[in-house]
């Protein structure tokens, strides 16, 4: 394993600080919030995004969500995006051949059509930067509100910057987790 690009802070260390500015504490056990509270402000805004869209105001399914990410993961090669949000996607109960679907999701058939289409969003974003026009009109017939379309876009680019800096500050798995990878293979960087 690479040492991180940038320190993390001890456990309790980043607790401390995690207090000071504000911010929920829990996020500070984590090792890539060890990392981003090395700058405070930052660390609180991106806790507060996490926030909206995995705890409070949320508006997208979860299931899609998780689905989204896991794409993420897979495609930008973030072996800690994928471990994390596999157990978090196995706990809202998603079943193990959906999450292992979104490697290759347009050969798998038993994915939902609202699948798909969240799916080639995040391809959108992934190959192009956008949501073309054509995926829009999908993603209309089964995500029916504004809140859900604004939520889905920044969904896909805030799981998108996570990969990055994940990437890109080396950031390790928290103690005793250990690396999920799909069938014994990494995800692609």
């Amino acid at each position: 394993m690479q040492e991180p690009t940038v320190p993390m802070l001890p456990k309790e260390e980043a607790a401390r600080r995690a207090h000071n500015s504000g911010m929920q504490e829990r996020f500070a056990d984590l090792s890539v919030f060890r990392i981003l509270l090395n700058h405070p402000p930052l660390a609180q805004e991106i806790a507060n995004t996490l926030t909206s869209l995995l705890f409070e105001d949320n508006v997208l399914d979860p299931r899609l969500r998780e689905l989204l990410i896991m794409r993420i993961a897979w495609i930008r090669g973030s072996d800690y995006e994928w471990t994390q949000h596999w157990r978090v996607a196995r706990g809202l109960d998603i079943p193990r051949d959906d999450l292992l679907a979104v490697q290759n999701w347009e050969n798998a058939p038993h994915l939902s059509d609202a699948d798909r289409a969240v799916l080639q969003a995040t391809d959108d974003c992934l190959d192009l930067g956008y949501i073309q026009p054509s995926t829009w009109k999908s993603i209309k017939v089964h995500l029916t509100t504004v809140a859900e379309h604004i939520e889905l876009v920044i969904a896909i680019g805030n799981w998108m910057q996570f990969a990055q800096l994940l990437r890109s500050l080396n950031v390790p798995l928290e103690d005793g987790v250990r690396s999920w990878p799909p069938l014994g293979e990494s995800p692609q960087p």
